[in-house]
């Protein structure tokens, strides 16, 4: 299976950004989807978004969009989720997860990755 390492986790205010990053062990962006949860403490993991194969479509939570990016640089092995307009609410660890999908779309469910990374703490101040 492929091994997954995220970073870039770290302590933020509010409306400030963070960068994390997911390097993958192997190059699997053209048949796998990548996606990003997190977990806050006491609550479930939660979807943040997903870049489907080929990078052909991203997807995004509701409660995310327009402040985070998912982007990816194949070349690297590396998905990065781009934090913006941080709030305190953003405060979980965060994940990143693959799961063999050739098709262009993905969708940012728990239940449909089965790779996982370790975790990243973010937090984010008010």
């Amino acid at each position: 299976d492929v091994q997954l390492q995220a970073s870039g986790g770290g302590l933020a205010q509010a409306g400030g950004s963070l960068r994390l990053s997911c390097v993958a062990s192997e190059f699997i962006f053209h048949d796998h989807a990548l996606g990003w949860f997190r977990q806050a403490p006491g609550k479930e993991r939660e979807g943040v978004g997903c870049i489907a194969s080929s990078n052909s479509r991203i997807v995004y939570a509701n409660s995310v969009k327009g402040r985070f990016t998912i982007s990816s640089d194949s070349a690297k092995n590396t998905v990065y989720l781009q934090l913006n307009s941080l709030k305190p609410e953003d405060t979980a660890v965060y994940f990143c997860a693959a799961e063999y999908n050739p098709y262009y779309h993905c969708s940012p469910e728990v239940h449909q990755f089965r790779s996982w990374g370790q975790g990243t703490q973010v937090t984010v101040s008010s």
